[in-house]
């Protein structure tokens, strides 16, 4: 890393010597845990456990009726008054503010059932459940905070549940995007099971409406499909637990399924959002062959091929940058890309060990595509000259190429399955077709 910052480049490997490597030969300059990160403007789209989208704090609001209570020094509750801001949170958020005292002595932590008791008996519509953030602070210093929830439930008689922001884990074996998909679930109690009922899990806002697991889980018998995002009322999220599978949707909540297992006895199965058609394809077929059945995707399948071959003809020569900013495994997505024809320049993303299956594929198609880690400091110095590219995905490598195309694929509701793939395309050529109008004017 060093010979780098004396010649002023940012630090980046081809796919092919990434694989070389191998998985155990990772740099460290490709490990967030082993060096000082760059906090770049990218990184504040997804690094941040309490930043945009659906970080920690959002996402500990997704059980219907909920409210919030961060217990943070004061710099760490100020960007959660930005995200107040947001429809339909405005009343959801309190605050116990930590002063100097409080972070050496522990004094806080004797308040926060007294905080609840209080949330609960100012509100006139009564919240279902009072969930409570800490801090890296209280990381360091030690809080049972199971405990104290605990606590805080016997003096308010409402449902109390930790929410960890701690960016110390984000390393470690349950980051805090899984331990919070664990404690949304955990007030799920066992239910008479219905066959014809599942959950899906992992995402925190809902697939596409058209996207067409909804109509092949019907095709199998399954009659109501439940999203945590979707249940209206506490009434509904504790329904839940009738289901008789739970689909994982999202590799951080493989520790919530496993949770809700143990103590509900529902099993899962997982399926990975792809954008390669044929494992799409391959995917569903294991799936219903597990349960029993046949699933008839060949619709989905041949309209989704042919809107891949729709925007090949109109963009034969496109070149891709990928970011990890996005909804999508950048390496599997820049894999997909590869397989369908179009180039792919740079990827801006960690690298873990189950990526090494879609990088070896890289390897093979697309040797020189680099690799770059978002957070290694030596990105101060990164280039677009070296590697240009066309059209940017993800919020990251729109920041590498300003003056590329730029798609940031990141809202809420979910792709998903072949209509992800088809939304990905459509959405590129929107984007592609704006650029080429500006251009023209």
């Amino acid at each position: 890393m060093t010979d780098c910052i004396n010649r002023k480049e940012a630090f980046s490997l081809t796919a092919e010597e990434l694989v070389k490597k191998g998985k155990e030969g990772i740099p460290e300059e490709m490990i967030t845990g082993k060096h000082l990160i760059y906090s770049s403007p990218a990184t504040l789209a997804y690094n941040s456990p309490g930043a945009q989208g659906f970080g920690v704090k959002r996402a500990g609001l997704a059980i219907p009726g909920s409210v919030m209570l961060l217990v943070a020094p004061g710099c760490c509750g100020r960007n959660t008054t930005i995200l107040s801001e947001l429809g339909g949170y405005s009343d959801r958020f309190f605050y116990l503010l930590m002063d100097e005292t409080d972070i050496v002595t522990g004094r806080h932590l004797k308040k926060i059932p007294q905080a609840v008791e209080e949330i609960y008996d100012s509100l006139d519509e009564k919240p279902s459940v009072v969930m409570i953030c800490i801090t890296c602070v209280d990381a360091l210093l030690g809080t049972d905070m199971e405990r104290i929830c605990r606590k805080a439930e016997e003096k308010a008689g409402i449902p109390v549940l930790p929410c960890y922001m701690y960016a110390l884990t984000r390393e470690g074996r349950k980051p805090p995007m899984v331990h919070v998909r664990q404690s949304i679930y955990s007030l799920l109690r066992p239910r008479k099971k219905k066959s014809t009922s599942v959950n899906l899990l992992g995402y925190f806002a809902p697939l596409i409406e058209d996207c067409e697991l909804y109509v092949l889980l019907r095709q199998i018998g399954i009659k109501t499909v439940r999203e945590i995002s979707r249940c209206a009322s506490f009434e509904e999220y504790l329904d839940m637990a009738e289901a008789n599978f739970n689909l994982v949707l999202h590799p951080e909540a493989r520790y919530a399924a496993a949770d809700i297992r143990k103590r509900l006895g529902i099993p899962s199965i997982e399926l990975r959002r792809l954008y390669q058609i044929d494992k799409i394809r391959n995917q569903y077929a294991l799936f219903a062959a597990a349960l029993g059945y046949e699933m008839d995707d060949s619709v989905y399948y041949k309209e989704t091929e042919d809107a891949i071959a729709a925007f090949r003809e109109r963009y034969p020569s496109v070149t891709f940058a990928i970011g990890e900013g996005c909804n999508a495994n950048a390496f599997e997505l820049s894999l997909a890309l590869l397989r369908y024809g179009f180039a792919v320049s740079e990827i801006f993303a960690s690298v873990g060990e189950e990526d090494f299956i879609y990088l070896e594929k890289i390897a093979a198609l697309s040797p020189h595509t680099r690799v770059y880690s978002n957070l290694e400091p030596t990105m101060l110095y990164y280039d677009c000259q070296e590697c240009p590219a066309d059209i940017t995905i993800g919020k990251d490598a729109a920041y590498y190429h300003p003056d590329a195309v730029h798609l940031e694929w990141s809202d809420d509701i979910q792709p998903f399955g072949y209509a992800g793939v088809r939304h990905f395309f459509t959405e590129c050529e929107k984007v592609l077709r704006s650029a080429a109008g500006k251009g023209d004017e």
